[in-house]
């Protein structure tokens, strides 16, 4: 080997020993590779992508299926207020047709009790007093049973145009324009006046 030879090899060998830095990789002064500027694409979230019609049609269907309910519900209270009104025509009706039914059942004893009073051929007339006292009492009962009473004022009652009709005035010891005397009693059903107590009043004293 020659000597030129034997002087080129170390140079060589030092080249093979230490490679140089590859221009696409830049090198920091430490000889580490530096860090390169280029970041990777930012991974972006996948949206799905809602088509307008079909959100609409599916809201449609929801607005669809609350009407229906809502439908559902007024003709259930439709029939429900005509059955309570059917119910109460009725209830008005059987009250007109069998408005004197509690009346009539009442007055049944008096009935009977008259009907044995005279079924008494030979009757006394304290019985014949008894009786009518007794059937009077049964009578009165059923009157007021079914909420029909008495007006029967008492001497000196004030004058009460409501449920009194004076038919004479007449002169009196007590104050003017007060009840001397009933001729015939009056009547009451509730607060209603069946019939006003005919009476007599007193005029103004004599001065």
């Amino acid at each position: 080997m020659s000597e030129a030879e034997n002087n080129s090899t170390p140079s060589q060998s030092n080249q093979n020993d230490h490679p140089q830095p590859s221009p696409e990789q830049p090198t920091a002064s430490n000889g580490a590779a530096a860090p390169s500027n280029e970041t990777p694409e930012a991974t972006q979230p996948v949206v799905e992508e809602i088509d307008p019609l079909a959100k609409a049609l599916g809201e449609v269907a929801i607005l669809q299926a609350k009407v229906a309910e809502l439908n559902d519900q007024f003709l259930r209270g439709q029939a429900d207020v005509q059955n309570a009104r059917r119910r109460a025509d009725e209830e008005v009706s059987k009250a007109r047709k069998y408005a004197v039914e509690s009346f009539a059942e009442s007055l049944l004893p008096v009935t009977d009790s008259l009907e044995a009073a005279l079924s008494i051929k030979e009757a006394t007339i304290e019985q014949i007093r008894e009786g009518s006292q007794a059937t009077l009492r049964q009578l009165k009962s059923a009157l007021e049973k079914n909420k029909v009473l008495e007006i029967n004022p008492q001497a000196g009652a004030k004058f009460d145009p409501h449920h009194h009709q004076a038919i004479s005035v007449v002169p009196a010891e007590q104050e003017p324009n007060t009840v001397v005397s009933v001729l015939q009693k009056g009547y009451l059903i509730m607060d209603r006046v069946l019939r006003p107590a005919l009476i007599t009043v007193s005029g103004p004293k004599a001065g």
